[in-house]
């Protein structure tokens, strides 16, 4: 599933990021390579972080 339109972000890519340490939206994107545009995917992106982050 795609997370981020702007970025091309899927929801692997971002809970890979999350395991990795990544521990906001702006962080995971970074860790890619990319910036946030358009902060219209934050919402969705952190609940995925969290929810990788718990499971951790």
């Amino acid at each position: 599933m795609i997370v981020c339109v702007c970025n091309a972000l899927k929801e692997t890519e971002v809970r890979r990021a999350a395991r990795d340490g990544a521990s906001c939206p702006t962080s995971a994107y970074r860790a890619f390579g990319r910036k946030p545009r358009c902060g219209q995917c934050f919402s969705f992106a952190r609940e995925i972080i969290a929810a990788e982050r718990a499971t951790a």
